[in-house]
């Protein structure tokens, strides 16, 4: 039976039915136990599985990653949690050394069946380091498979899916979208594919792609620009950032012959840049207009007094569209 639930209990569910179907999943993060997680992800799962399985481990994300290899190497299907992105960094050696690297290190031998799960992004007024968006990191290293849901639905199916991977998973969850709304997610298990995006919405005059909180973003931005200025747009969840899903890019490009690429993350070295490389190396004469990206600025994610003004927002992704669409 379905129920409506946010992105924060659509993971629960996620996580517990997946406890309840396969013995060799574990959990293991800080407070993910006793706590049930800085976001409360994990809420109540370490009393109905036990200690064994739901682990409380210490303030050492290293030793949090590297344990997963371990168990992962034993049999076990460990599924770590990172507080917030930017707190990967003391783990990012463990990540770009050993997990990335295991299948071609063994030349297959080995399969590395691990996730890890972090929450990442700006626009929940957090400190310092809590608020990056580094996807970019991960993309770029071969042996990762990375991903990233904007709905409670896909937030389920998608971790379901990673869990019963037998590769390693990047799973980030955008923190802003943790209690953004509420969806219909069905219950017990369901997959959702982890390497095709996903086209929201129909349109004709430009390809609008983005991924995680962006999303809703560029969807009021293309419903507004529908409003005011008659223009359609397809409306593309790429949530599959490695491997990109690049048929589904490309064939909506030939068909408006405009892209218009979204995200968070810093504009130098961004996804976007990737994206747009792809649509320029296979699109090109399909193109009507210069691919343009709205991004946030190449400066480290400011404090929460000023974090509006460096995401981006319905309005600039509404000049970024009527550029495109209004070239000569």
């Amino acid at each position: 039976m379905a129920e409506e639930l946010n992105m924060v209990q659509a993971i629960a569910a996620a996580l517990d039915a997946k406890l309840a179907d396969d013995a060799r999943i574990m959990i293991l993060g800080e407070d993910v136990g006793v706590n049930g997680g800085v976001f409360r992800a994990t809420d109540g799962l370490q009393k109905k599985y036990g200690q064994n399985r739901v682990v409380d481990t210490p303030l050492a994300e290293s030793g949090i990653i590297g344990s997963s290899v371990g168990l992962a190497l034993n049999g076990f299907r460990p599924v770590a949690e990172i507080q917030f992105l930017a707190f990967m960094f003391p783990g990012l050696e463990q990540v770009f050394a050993h997990v990335a690297r295991m299948r071609s290190r063994t030349r297959g031998r080995f399969q590395l069946p691990m996730v890890i799960r972090t929450p990442y992004g700006a626009g929940i007024r957090g400190p310092e380091l809590h608020s990056e968006s580094l996807e970019s990191l991960f993309v770029h290293t071969p042996g990762l498979r990375v991903v990233v849901p904007s709905n409670p639905y896909d937030a389920k199916g998608m971790l379901i899916a990673a869990m019963e991977l037998d590769d390693p998973v990047m799973f980030l969850e955008p923190t802003r979208l943790y209690r953004a709304g509420k969806r219909s997610v069905p219950g017990g298990l369901y997959r959702v594919p982890l390497d095709e995006a996903e086209v929201l919405h129909e349109g004709d005059d430009v390809s609008i792609f983005a991924w995680g909180a962006m999303v809703p973003v560029a969807e009021r931005a293309a419903l507004a620009l529908h409003e005011e200025r008659g223009w359609t747009a397809d409306v593309v969840d790429l949530r599959s950032l490695m491997p990109l899903d690049r048929e589904t890019i490309l064939r909506s490009v030939e068909k408006t012959g405009r892209a218009v690429i979204v995200h968070e993350a810093h504009k130098t070295g961004g996804l976007g840049g990737e994206v747009a490389a792809l649509i320029a190396e296979e699109a090109i004469d399909c193109l009507r207009a210069p691919i343009m990206r709205v991004t946030g600025y190449d400066v480290p994610v400011p404090s929460f007094a000023v974090e509006d003004a460096y995401l981006p927002d319905e309005d600039r992704v509404k000049v970024g569209v009527t550029e495109a669409v209004t070239y000569e």
